[in-house]
Protein backbone atom coordinates (compact mmCIF):
# COMPACT_ATOMS: atom_id res chain seq x y z
CA UNK A 1 0.00 0.00 0.00
CA UNK A 2 1.16 3.42 -0.94
CA UNK A 3 2.35 5.75 1.70
CA UNK A 4 1.26 9.71 2.22
CA UNK A 5 4.98 10.19 2.02
CA UNK A 6 5.42 8.29 -1.62
CA UNK A 7 2.47 9.68 -2.78
CA UNK A 8 4.28 12.91 -2.16
CA UNK A 9 7.83 12.09 -3.55
CA UNK A 10 6.63 11.05 -6.40
CA UNK A 11 4.15 13.85 -7.56
CA UNK A 12 7.36 16.54 -6.23
CA UNK A 13 9.07 14.11 -9.24
CA UNK A 14 6.49 13.89 -11.81
CA UNK A 15 5.85 17.85 -11.50
CA UNK A 16 9.69 18.45 -11.49
CA UNK A 17 10.33 15.86 -14.98
CA UNK A 18 7.07 17.95 -16.88
CA UNK A 19 9.25 20.81 -16.05
CA UNK A 20 12.12 19.52 -17.52
CA UNK A 21 13.14 21.41 -20.76
CA UNK A 22 12.31 19.08 -24.28
CA UNK A 23 15.11 17.09 -25.67
CA UNK A 24 16.10 17.50 -29.17
CA UNK A 25 13.33 17.31 -31.90
CA UNK A 26 15.40 17.71 -35.02
CA UNK A 27 12.74 17.17 -37.51
CA UNK A 28 13.89 15.91 -40.95
CA UNK A 29 11.68 15.49 -44.08
CA UNK A 30 10.26 11.89 -44.60
CA UNK A 31 12.54 11.02 -47.09
CA UNK A 32 15.18 11.57 -44.60
CA UNK A 33 17.07 8.78 -43.75
CA UNK A 34 17.95 9.13 -39.96
CA UNK A 35 20.08 5.90 -37.32
CA UNK A 36 19.83 6.70 -33.50
CA UNK A 37 21.39 4.14 -30.98
CA UNK A 38 21.44 4.44 -27.11
CA UNK A 39 25.13 5.18 -25.15
CA UNK A 40 28.51 6.40 -26.40
CA UNK A 41 28.82 3.29 -28.41
CA UNK A 42 25.94 3.85 -30.26
CA UNK A 43 28.61 6.50 -32.37
CA UNK A 44 30.04 3.44 -34.13
CA UNK A 45 26.92 1.45 -34.42
CA UNK A 46 25.31 3.94 -36.51
CA UNK A 47 28.74 4.78 -38.95
CA UNK A 48 28.28 1.12 -39.33
CA UNK A 49 24.66 1.36 -40.49
CA UNK A 50 24.70 4.74 -42.11
CA UNK A 51 26.65 3.26 -44.75
CA UNK A 52 23.90 1.06 -45.50
CA UNK A 53 21.75 3.99 -45.79
CA UNK A 54 23.31 6.38 -47.15
CA UNK A 55 24.23 3.86 -50.28
CA UNK A 56 20.39 3.94 -50.58
CA UNK A 57 19.95 0.51 -48.38
CA UNK A 58 16.74 -0.56 -46.03
CA UNK A 59 16.80 0.72 -42.48
CA UNK A 60 16.47 -3.08 -41.83
CA UNK A 61 19.89 -3.90 -43.15
CA UNK A 62 20.78 -0.69 -41.46
CA UNK A 63 19.94 -1.76 -37.83
CA UNK A 64 21.27 -5.23 -38.05
CA UNK A 65 25.07 -3.63 -39.50
CA UNK A 66 24.79 -1.50 -36.63
CA UNK A 67 24.25 -4.39 -33.98
CA UNK A 68 26.54 -6.68 -35.65
CA UNK A 69 29.17 -4.08 -35.34
CA UNK A 70 28.61 -3.56 -31.25
CA UNK A 71 28.22 -7.05 -31.52
CA UNK A 72 31.80 -8.15 -32.67
CA UNK A 73 34.22 -4.69 -33.24
CA UNK A 74 32.67 -3.09 -30.02
CA UNK A 75 34.30 -4.71 -27.00
CA UNK A 76 31.98 -3.89 -23.86
CA UNK A 77 31.50 -5.77 -20.72
CA UNK A 78 27.31 -5.02 -21.88
CA UNK A 79 27.26 -5.92 -25.11
CA UNK A 80 28.45 -8.62 -27.44
CA UNK A 81 31.62 -10.73 -27.30
CA UNK A 82 33.35 -9.13 -24.31
CA UNK A 83 30.50 -8.92 -22.02
CA UNK A 84 30.44 -10.48 -18.65
CA UNK A 85 29.21 -13.65 -17.30
CA UNK A 86 26.27 -14.49 -15.50
CA UNK A 87 26.83 -15.93 -11.69
CA UNK A 88 27.75 -19.60 -13.04
CA UNK A 89 30.20 -18.09 -15.46
CA UNK A 90 28.34 -18.39 -18.74
CA UNK A 91 28.07 -15.78 -21.12
CA UNK A 92 24.84 -15.55 -22.96
CA UNK A 93 23.39 -13.11 -25.45
CA UNK A 94 19.92 -10.73 -26.18
CA UNK A 95 18.91 -9.64 -29.23
CA UNK A 96 15.69 -8.65 -31.25
CA UNK A 97 15.16 -7.06 -34.69
CA UNK A 98 12.22 -5.66 -36.27
CA UNK A 99 10.69 -3.64 -39.17
CA UNK A 100 8.25 -1.07 -39.32
CA UNK A 101 5.94 -3.77 -40.95
CA UNK A 102 5.31 -5.99 -37.42
CA UNK A 103 7.76 -8.34 -38.94
CA UNK A 104 10.15 -9.57 -35.53
CA UNK A 105 12.46 -11.67 -34.57
CA UNK A 106 14.46 -12.80 -30.99
CA UNK A 107 16.68 -14.61 -29.57
CA UNK A 108 17.56 -14.69 -25.78
CA UNK A 109 20.01 -16.84 -23.48
CA UNK A 110 21.75 -17.67 -26.54
CA UNK A 111 25.47 -18.81 -25.96
CA UNK A 112 28.50 -19.30 -28.01
CA UNK A 113 27.40 -17.18 -31.25
CA UNK A 114 29.03 -14.21 -32.06
CA UNK A 115 25.89 -12.25 -34.29
CA UNK A 116 22.67 -12.64 -32.17
CA UNK A 117 21.31 -10.12 -34.02
CA UNK A 118 21.20 -12.20 -37.22
CA UNK A 119 20.00 -15.13 -36.03
CA UNK A 120 17.35 -12.95 -34.65
CA UNK A 121 16.47 -12.06 -38.26
CA UNK A 122 16.19 -15.74 -39.23
CA UNK A 123 13.88 -16.06 -37.00
CA UNK A 124 11.80 -13.81 -38.14
CA UNK A 125 12.27 -14.25 -41.65
CA UNK A 126 13.02 -18.30 -41.50
CA UNK A 127 10.19 -19.43 -39.33
CA UNK A 128 6.58 -18.47 -37.99
CA UNK A 129 7.69 -18.18 -34.40
CA UNK A 130 9.09 -14.68 -33.25
CA UNK A 131 11.47 -15.92 -30.42
CA UNK A 132 13.65 -18.73 -29.80
CA UNK A 133 15.56 -18.99 -26.26
CA UNK A 134 18.60 -20.88 -24.78
CA UNK A 135 19.82 -24.53 -26.50
CA UNK A 136 17.18 -24.12 -29.25
CA UNK A 137 18.51 -20.81 -30.33
CA UNK A 138 21.34 -21.80 -30.84
CA UNK A 139 20.31 -25.20 -32.68
CA UNK A 140 18.34 -23.16 -34.99
CA UNK A 141 21.75 -20.82 -35.22
CA UNK A 142 23.88 -23.70 -36.16
CA UNK A 143 21.47 -25.06 -38.58
CA UNK A 144 21.68 -21.66 -40.30
CA UNK A 145 24.84 -21.52 -40.16
CA UNK A 146 26.60 -19.79 -37.64
CA UNK A 147 29.73 -20.81 -36.19
CA UNK A 148 29.80 -21.92 -32.43
CA UNK A 149 32.90 -20.07 -31.10
CA UNK A 150 33.68 -19.72 -27.69
CA UNK A 151 33.39 -16.01 -26.80
CA UNK A 152 34.19 -15.61 -22.96
CA UNK A 153 37.02 -13.48 -22.97
CA UNK A 154 40.08 -13.97 -20.54
CA UNK A 155 38.89 -10.07 -18.82
CA UNK A 156 35.45 -10.93 -18.27
CA UNK A 157 36.32 -14.61 -16.90
CA UNK A 158 39.03 -12.91 -14.29
CA UNK A 159 36.19 -10.37 -13.83
CA UNK A 160 33.83 -13.06 -12.91
CA UNK A 161 35.99 -14.40 -10.36
CA UNK A 162 36.76 -11.48 -8.78
CA UNK A 163 32.68 -11.57 -8.10
CA UNK A 164 32.94 -14.75 -6.67
CA UNK A 165 35.01 -13.76 -4.03
CA UNK A 166 31.80 -11.46 -2.89
CA UNK A 167 29.00 -13.25 -4.60
CA UNK A 168 27.42 -9.92 -4.21
CA UNK A 169 24.98 -8.94 -6.73
CA UNK A 170 22.95 -5.28 -6.99
CA UNK A 171 22.46 -3.65 -10.57
CA UNK A 172 24.37 -0.58 -11.31
CA UNK A 173 23.39 3.16 -12.18
CA UNK A 174 25.65 3.82 -15.13
CA UNK A 175 27.58 6.73 -14.11
CA UNK A 176 28.04 9.71 -15.95
CA UNK A 177 30.48 10.29 -18.68
CA UNK A 178 31.32 11.99 -21.83
CA UNK A 179 33.77 8.97 -23.02
CA UNK A 180 35.29 7.74 -26.50
CA UNK A 181 32.44 5.42 -28.22
CA UNK A 182 33.88 1.83 -27.24
CA UNK A 183 34.71 2.72 -23.84
CA UNK A 184 34.49 -0.18 -21.54
CA UNK A 185 32.17 1.00 -18.51
CA UNK A 186 29.23 0.07 -16.69
CA UNK A 187 26.62 0.35 -19.84
CA UNK A 188 24.02 -1.75 -21.38
CA UNK A 189 22.09 -2.26 -24.15
CA UNK A 190 22.87 -1.09 -27.49
CA UNK A 191 19.03 -0.15 -28.75
CA UNK A 192 19.40 1.16 -32.60
CA UNK A 193 16.37 2.79 -34.47
CA UNK A 194 16.41 4.11 -37.95
CA UNK A 195 14.37 5.16 -41.07
CA UNK A 196 15.53 5.12 -44.51
CA UNK A 197 15.25 7.37 -47.14
CA UNK A 198 11.68 5.60 -48.43
CA UNK A 199 10.20 6.05 -45.05
CA UNK A 200 10.38 3.03 -43.71
CA UNK A 201 11.34 2.12 -40.21
CA UNK A 202 13.14 -0.74 -38.52
CA UNK A 203 14.99 -1.33 -35.31
CA UNK A 204 17.35 -3.52 -33.36
CA UNK A 205 18.25 -4.59 -29.71
CA UNK A 206 21.71 -6.48 -28.72
CA UNK A 207 23.27 -6.88 -25.36
CA UNK A 208 25.00 -9.69 -22.92
CA UNK A 209 22.82 -8.72 -19.85
CA UNK A 210 23.26 -7.66 -16.40
CA UNK A 211 26.45 -9.31 -14.62
CA UNK A 212 26.55 -11.75 -12.58
CA UNK A 213 22.31 -12.62 -13.34
CA UNK A 214 20.80 -15.45 -12.62
CA UNK A 215 21.62 -18.21 -14.85
CA UNK A 216 18.29 -18.33 -17.36
CA UNK A 217 18.00 -14.35 -16.73
CA UNK A 218 16.36 -13.05 -19.80
CA UNK A 219 15.92 -8.99 -20.01
CA UNK A 220 14.05 -6.77 -22.09
CA UNK A 221 16.36 -6.19 -24.92
CA UNK A 222 14.92 -9.67 -26.97
CA UNK A 223 11.48 -8.80 -26.02
CA UNK A 224 8.84 -7.24 -28.77
CA UNK A 225 7.14 -4.83 -26.77
CA UNK A 226 9.68 -4.17 -24.07
CA UNK A 227 13.05 -3.21 -25.36
CA UNK A 228 11.82 -2.40 -28.75
CA UNK A 229 9.03 -1.71 -30.71
CA UNK A 230 8.28 -0.19 -34.24
CA UNK A 231 5.37 1.01 -36.33
CA UNK A 232 5.87 2.40 -39.97
CA UNK A 233 2.44 4.52 -38.99
CA UNK A 234 3.95 5.93 -35.80
CA UNK A 235 7.73 5.61 -34.59
CA UNK A 236 9.90 3.53 -33.11
CA UNK A 237 11.07 3.03 -29.61
CA UNK A 238 13.80 1.09 -27.50
CA UNK A 239 15.18 1.13 -24.29
CA UNK A 240 17.84 0.73 -21.77
CA UNK A 241 18.68 -0.19 -18.25
CA UNK A 242 17.17 -2.17 -15.49
CA UNK A 243 14.85 -4.50 -18.11
CA UNK A 244 12.67 -5.86 -15.25
CA UNK A 245 11.24 -2.40 -15.31
CA UNK A 246 10.69 -2.47 -18.97
CA UNK A 247 9.12 -5.43 -18.95
CA UNK A 248 6.63 -4.49 -16.22
CA UNK A 249 5.48 -1.68 -18.60
CA UNK A 250 5.86 -2.71 -22.37
CA UNK A 251 8.17 0.23 -22.13
CA UNK A 252 8.76 0.46 -25.77
CA UNK A 253 5.39 -0.23 -27.03
CA UNK A 254 4.02 2.36 -24.54
CA UNK A 255 5.77 5.32 -25.90
CA UNK A 256 4.91 4.45 -29.87
CA UNK A 257 1.56 4.07 -27.97
CA UNK A 258 2.08 7.91 -26.53
CA UNK A 259 3.10 8.80 -29.84
CA UNK A 260 0.19 7.78 -32.26
CA UNK A 261 -1.83 9.75 -29.29
CA UNK A 262 -0.27 12.88 -30.68
CA UNK A 263 3.16 13.26 -27.94
CA UNK A 264 6.41 14.13 -29.47
CA UNK A 265 9.11 11.59 -29.50
CA UNK A 266 11.06 13.66 -26.00
CA UNK A 267 7.19 13.84 -24.71
CA UNK A 268 6.13 10.33 -24.92
CA UNK A 269 9.44 9.25 -23.23
CA UNK A 270 9.48 11.51 -20.35
CA UNK A 271 5.51 9.94 -19.59
CA UNK A 272 6.85 6.58 -19.68
CA UNK A 273 9.55 7.05 -17.80
CA UNK A 274 7.14 9.17 -15.59
CA UNK A 275 4.65 5.64 -14.94
CA UNK A 276 7.33 4.09 -14.11
CA UNK A 277 8.25 6.57 -11.31
CA UNK A 278 4.12 6.36 -10.17
CA UNK A 279 4.41 2.84 -10.22
CA UNK A 280 7.77 2.32 -7.90
CA UNK A 281 8.64 6.00 -6.68
CA UNK A 282 11.53 4.03 -4.17
CA UNK A 283 13.01 1.61 -6.92
CA UNK A 284 13.48 4.33 -8.76
CA UNK A 285 15.66 5.88 -6.89
CA UNK A 286 18.09 3.12 -7.51
CA UNK A 287 17.67 2.05 -11.02
CA UNK A 288 18.58 3.29 -14.27
CA UNK A 289 15.99 3.38 -16.95
CA UNK A 290 16.22 5.27 -20.59
CA UNK A 291 13.96 5.94 -23.16
CA UNK A 292 14.87 6.81 -27.21
CA UNK A 293 11.90 7.19 -29.66
CA UNK A 294 12.39 7.95 -33.48
CA UNK A 295 9.06 9.39 -35.27
CA UNK A 296 8.10 8.47 -38.47
CA UNK A 297 8.87 12.45 -39.65
CA UNK A 298 12.26 11.90 -38.45
CA UNK A 299 12.18 13.33 -34.97
CA UNK A 300 13.95 12.20 -31.87
CA UNK A 301 13.64 12.26 -28.22
CA UNK A 302 15.01 10.40 -25.35
CA UNK A 303 14.42 11.04 -21.22
CA UNK A 304 16.47 9.05 -18.51
CA UNK A 305 15.48 8.01 -14.58
CA UNK A 306 19.42 9.34 -13.95
CA UNK A 307 21.61 12.06 -15.62
CA UNK A 308 24.28 10.09 -17.47
CA UNK A 309 22.40 8.73 -20.61
CA UNK A 310 23.64 9.57 -23.99
CA UNK A 311 22.52 8.69 -27.43
CA UNK A 312 23.65 8.96 -30.85
CA UNK A 313 22.14 10.34 -33.69
CA UNK A 314 23.69 10.12 -37.14
CA UNK A 315 22.37 11.54 -40.65
CA UNK A 316 23.66 13.37 -43.65
CA UNK A 317 24.69 16.53 -41.83
CA UNK A 318 26.05 14.59 -38.96
CA UNK A 319 28.06 11.78 -39.03
CA UNK A 320 28.85 11.29 -35.14
CA UNK A 321 26.10 13.49 -32.98
CA UNK A 322 26.21 12.40 -29.06
CA UNK A 323 23.54 14.16 -27.54
CA UNK A 324 22.73 14.21 -23.29
CA UNK A 325 19.21 12.90 -22.39
CA UNK A 326 17.40 15.01 -19.76
CA UNK A 327 16.30 12.85 -16.76
CA UNK A 328 14.12 13.17 -13.79
CA UNK A 329 16.84 12.91 -11.26
CA UNK A 330 19.77 15.82 -11.97
CA UNK A 331 22.40 13.37 -10.14
CA UNK A 332 23.46 9.90 -10.16
CA UNK A 333 23.74 10.48 -6.35
CA UNK A 334 20.78 9.66 -4.93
Amino acid sequence: MSTRRQFLQTSMLLGAAGAAPGLLASPTSASGARVVSTWDFGVGANQAAWKVLAAGGNALDAVEAGARWAESELCNHTVGRCGNPDRDGVLSLDASIMAGDGRCGSVAALSDILHPVSVARRVMEQTPHVMLVGEGAQQFAVQQGFERQQLLTPEAEKAWREWLKTEHYAPQINAERRGRPGDKDNHDTLGMLAIDANGQMAGACTTSGMAWKLHGRVGDSPIIGAGLYVDNEVGAATASGVGEEMIRNAASFLVVELMRQGLSPADACREAIGRVVRKRPEASRTLQVCFLALNRHGEVGAYALHRGFVYAVCDAKRQDALLDSSSVYSSTQT
